[in-house]
C-alpha cells in the first residue's frame, strides 16, 4: 500500500510508520520534524501544517492516509486537499470524546461531548470536544470512507508522556514509593504495537467504522503488584488515601507531580470501555505483564533517574513522605 502519515515522527504515528515499512508498504510522512524525524526508509515531506501550502508535496493518490491531529482546522485543511485522493482515511481519535466516564463497559454508541466550534485553535482543556469536531469533519468529507479509532491511554517504548512508564520506572528505583490507595479501581492501557498493528491490518482490509481501540481493563492494585514482580521490587509501598494526596497538591492522571492512573471519583468507565467491536475485527490486547516488561526495558534504556513529564519528582515524593502522619 501507498501510505501517507500526517505525522510519523513521534510515538504512535512513528510506530505506524515503522511497522508499515517492515510490512513492505511505501510510507511517506508529512511533519514539521521539530523534535524528531521519521524512521529510515520513509519519505519525509517536512512541512508545517499551519503553513500556507503544506500539502503540495503530497498531492497525489494514496491508498491510505493516517491522521492523528486533534486540531479541527488542521484536520479540515488536510481533508480539503487530500480527502478525495485517499482510498481509506484513518483518523486516530480518543475515548476523551465521550461525555460520560462513569459507566463501565460502555461501547461506541455512548453519548459524545459537543463538538468544539471555536474560530481559533482549540485549547488543551477542549481536547475531547476538539476530537469530536475532527471526527465530524472526517465523516462530512469522507462519508463512509473513514476508519475512526478511539484509543484510551496508549503506552509502550518511546512513550513521551510517562503516563504508564512512571510506575515501572519508579518501582525499579526501589525505596519507599507513594501509591494511591485505589487498588480496586480499573486501569486500561493499550500497547502501542497492538494499536499500530491493528490499524495497518484494518487498512489492508479497507475496514471502516468507529471502534474503541483500548487495552484490557486491569485493577490498579494488580497493575502495581505485577509491576513490582517484574522489577523485583524490594522497597516499601506506601498506600496513601486519595483525599490526603489531593489535599497535599498531588495531581491526577498526568503531568508534573501527578500519580498516573489515579483519577477522581466517577471515572470508572474511563478505564473500562468495551473493545468488543475492535476485537471482533482482529484487535489484539496483549497481557499487561508483557507490556510492563516492554516498558520496563525501555525505561532502563532511557534512564530511571531522568526527568519525567508525569509522576512525582524525587523531591516532591520525599516531602510528601515526611508529611505522612504515620511515617
Amino acid at each position: 500500500m501507498r501510505i501517507l502519515i500526517l505525522g510519523g515522527t513521534v510515538f504512535l504515528s512513528r510506530r505506524i510508520a515503522e511497522l508499515a515499512l517492515e510490512l513492505g508498504h511505501e510510507v511517506t510522512c508529512l511533519a514539521r520534524g521539530a523534535v524528531s524525524v521519521p524512521p529510515p526508509g520513509a519519505a519525509f515531506v517536512q512541512e508545517d501544517r499551519d503553513g500556507s501550502t503544506p500539502y503540495v508535496g503530497v498531492d497525489r493518490d494514496w491508498d491510505v492516509v493516517v491522521e492523528v491531529s486533534w486540531q479541527p482546522h488542521q484536520v479540515e485543511d488536510a481533508l480539503r486537499f487530500l480527502g478525495a485522493r485517499a482510498g481509506l482515511w484513518i483518523y486516530v481519535s480518543s475515548c476523551s470524546v465521550y461525555a460520560d466516564n462513569s459507566v463501565p463497559g460502555a461501547d461506541e454508541s455512548a453519548t459524545l461531548l459537543p463538538a468544539y466550534d471555536g474560530d481559533t485553535p482549540a485549547p488543551g482543556e477542549s481536547y475531547g470536544e476538539a476530537k469530536v469536531a475532527c471526527e465530524e469533519l472526517c465523516r462530512s468529507y469522507r462519508n463512509n470512507g473513514v476508519l475512526i479509532a478511539r484509543p484510551g491511554l496508549i503506552c509502550g517504548p518511546g512513550d513521551p508522556s510517562d503516563r504508564f512508564g512512571y510506575w515501572p520506572g519508579r518501582l525499579a528505583r526501589s525505596g519507599t514509593v507513594i501509591v494511591p490507595a485505589i487498588r480496586d479501581r480499573p486501569t486500561q492501557t493499550i500497547d502501542v504495537d497492538d494499536l499500530a498493528g491493528w490499524l495497518l491490518t484494518a487498512a489492508a482490509r479497507g475496514l471502516t467504522g468507529v471502534f474503541n481501540t483500548v487495552g484490557p481493563s486491569t485493577g490498579f492494585g494488580d497493575l502495581i503488584d505485577q509491576t513490582a514482580s517484574q522489577v523485583g521490587f524490594g522497597g516499601l509501598l506506601r498506600w496513601v488515601e486519595p483525599d490526603w494526596l489531593a489535599d497535599h497538591g498531588v495531581a491526577y492522571w498526568a503531568g508534573p507531580d501527578s500519580l498516573p492512573h489515579w483519577l477522581p471519583e466517577g471515572y470508572d468507565g474511563f478505564a473500562s470501555r468495551s473493545a468488543g467491536a475492535a476485537r471482533a475485527e482482529g484487535l489484539t490486547q496483549r497481557p499487561v505483564q508483557e507490556t510492563i516488561k516492554r516498558v520496563l526495558e525501555d525505561e532502563r534504556r532511557r534512564g530511571l533517574d531522568r526527568e519525567r513529564k508525569s509522576g512525582l519528582s524525587a523531591g516532591t515524593e520525599e516531602q510528601l513522605l515526611a508529611q505522612l502522619p504515620d511515617r
